[in-house]
């Protein structure tokens, strides 16, 4: 079987049985690895009062969990193309949430820096192995929709942890230790992700045909109860299989390296504009005169919006491919940025901050299915992980730019930056981003400029649902 034929099975099929397998298996994965990324910070004000830690210190032990994310992007990303998507699922799995409990017994500055680095490397290993596996075995036409179910649903353990959080850390002077268990209960995802078979591209491209042979069979029964009832397979031309593996260095030469190059600058920029607004915004505003209850209160508000935000996702994605939503996506929350920082009504700051982080997410949803979608099976995961990883690297200095920023300038320059580093993610997409959306991902791998959508077979599907 070729690798075309291969991807022509997958692309034909309906959503089944085996597609909501998959999408609660990386849902419950995610809502730990979202909800662990927030548990230091609703931590830290415990931290500072019990263990007597100062700003210098939580901004450490907060830097070495973003080095700890790059390292484990980018080391993460070759493994699971080493060893295979599922089995680095697994593992990174496992890895983040013991790193996680160990969080909770430690007590020293440097011991809780380790904690979190180590804590760090499991997260960003399980985002890129997940995004890998999501990419190969969803039907074309709907990667970027189940990518958008996946982070919505994942989403939920950021107010779960909040609330989590603000109801046991004033308990007690350890009930703060408890708030890092939220993030080893990530093993519930472990029996699941048990349950699924190896992506069968990996397994094609790694010469184990007859297994990719078998796990397709594997998937199509647990998609529809007779085979024979699927779509007819699309004619496929006979190709012979490559016998040369691009190496780790094609990811920064031709083809591949302006690939790379693009999807770096729009991870450095986006993180640093997502993080930039999210994580100073109630400082900006008491600083600015709010006080700290109105802060705290419009921050709280604007959360509401990740959510709804993620889902938006569902119907853009791959209706009208990646590409244009981004760019646009992009552009929105830049304007909505900048008008959160020029006005000083409470509604509209408000409304603009619950666009903003409504957006983001959007956005968010259509990056994590557009990065894994341009680089070959070969180096998919480690393409991912290396601008995944490039991008959390570039945060440790985000937070001293917006300190120079505000302390130079004032409070609304701070959000020129925001929002001019969202319109460098645009421009650059815009300019530079090939097309995806309801292709073979096999169809992705050649020139920068892809063909506009080519529709699949398979069964019409809604743009809502």
């Amino acid at each position: 079987m070729s690798a075309l034929r291969l991807s022509a099975r997958l692309d034909r099929l309906p959503i089944g049985r085996f597609h909501r397998r998959v999408l609660l298996a990386l849902a419950v994965a995610f809502v730990f690895e979202f909800g662990d990324l927030n548990t230091f910070a609703y931590a830290a004000p415990a931290l500072q009062q019990h263990l007597h830690l100062t700003v210098a210190e939580i901004a450490f032990v907060t830097s070495a969990a973003f080095l700890g994310m790059f390292l484990g992007a980018v080391g993460g990303g070759r493994f699971a193309d080493a060893v295979g998507r599922r089995r680095a699922l697994l593992l990174s799995v496992t890895f983040f949430s013991v790193s996680s409990l160990l969080n909770a017994v430690v007590s020293t500055v440097p011991t809780l820096a380790a904690a979190r680095l180590l804590t760090g490397i499991g997260l960003s290993a399980m985002t890129i192995a997940a995004t890998a596996y999501l990419c190969e075995v969803m039907p074309a036409r709907l990667r970027g929709r189940m990518q958008s179910a996946v982070m919505a649903i994942g989403l939920v353990g950021i107010p779960i942890m909040s609330f989590a959080a603000r109801g046991i850390v004033p308990l007690g002077t350890e009930t703060w230790r408890w708030v890092f268990v939220f993030g080893a209960l990530g093993v519930l995802a472990l029996p699941l992700i048990a349950r699924l078979p190896e992506s069968p591209r990996w397994l094609h491209q790694h010469g184990m045909h007859e297994r990719a042979a078998a796990a397709v069979d594997r998937i199509e029964k647990a998609t529809a109860a007779d085979p024979g009832s699927l779509p007819p397979l699309p004619p496929t031309p006979d190709v012979a299989p490559s016998t040369s593996r691009p190496g780790y260095r094609a990811l920064f030469r031709g083809p591949l390296g302006r690939r790379t190059l693009m999807l770096a600058v729009v991870w450095v920029f986006q993180t640093l504009g997502f993080y930039g607004f999210v994580a100073w915004v109630p400082t900006l505003l008491a600083a600015h005169g709010f006080d700290l209850v109105h802060s705290l209160t419009f921050s709280a508000l604007t959360t509401l919006g990740a959510v709804p935000g993620a889902l938006l996702a569902w119907p853009l994605s791959d209706r009208f491919g990646r590409k244009t939503p981004i760019a646009l996506i992009a552009t929105g929350i830049a304007a909505c940025g900048l008008a959160y920082g020029l006005t000083f009504n409470p509604v509209a700051i408000v409304v603009f901050g619950f666009l903003v982080n409504a957006l983001t997410q959007t956005f968010a949803a259509l990056l994590y299915a557009y990065t894994p979608e341009l680089y070959p099976t070969e180096l998919r995961s480690s393409g991912n992980g290396l601008v995944y990883g490039v991008g959390r690297l570039a945060n440790i200095l985000g937070p001293m730019i917006v300190a120079a920023v505000f302390g130079t300038f004032g409070y609304s320059p701070v959000f020129l930056y925001i929002a001019g580093s969202w319109a460098i993610v645009a421009l650059t997409v815009a300019l530079f981003g090939p097309r995806t959306g309801m292709q073979q991902l096999e169809n992705l791998q050649g020139a920068d400029s892809a063909p506009a959508q080519s529709v699949l077979p398979g069964p019409p599907v809604p743009a809502t649902r």
